[in-house]
């Protein structure tokens, strides 16, 4: 039962992951809040299922002529410079302060949707 509760997580997960919208945020908190998964641990799981899932979703951006290389190629640079050390970091981290720093990263996230919506309405 536990395979079928984890494929559906994956399936909804790679539907918002496809629409660009946060599935590996989702997985996140579905692996350490429902599953009870150590942060770190669920953070290895999440990088992994981001590899296929974006590739896929890329292929159809590319297609649809989504991508600007100019903004990208110097975006993933820096993001992977950046990405190496974080990860460095993360592995040196206490896992409580981690999930902590994590929960204020998606109430800082949740606020500003919420609150730019209600922005982007007034605007209209």
């Amino acid at each position: 039962m536990s395979a079928v509760i984890a494929g559906l997580a994956g399936l909804l997960c790679g539907v918002l992951s496809g629409l660009g919208i946060g599935g590996g945020t989702l997985l996140m908190v579905w692996l350490t809040a429902v599953m009870g998964m150590a942060q770190k641990s669920a953070q290895g799981i999440n990088l992994l299922f981001f590899l296929p899932t974006a590739a896929c979703a890329l292929v159809f951006h590319i297609k649809n002529r989504l991508i600007r290389p100019r903004i990208v190629v110097p975006a993933i640079l820096a993001g992977c410079v950046c990405a190496a050390g974080a990860a460095v970091l993360a592995t040196a981290m206490d896992t409580g302060l981690l999930r902590r720093l994590f929960g204020g990263f998606l109430i800082v996230v949740g606020l500003t949707e919420l609150l730019g919506r209600q922005r982007d309405r007034k605007e209209r």
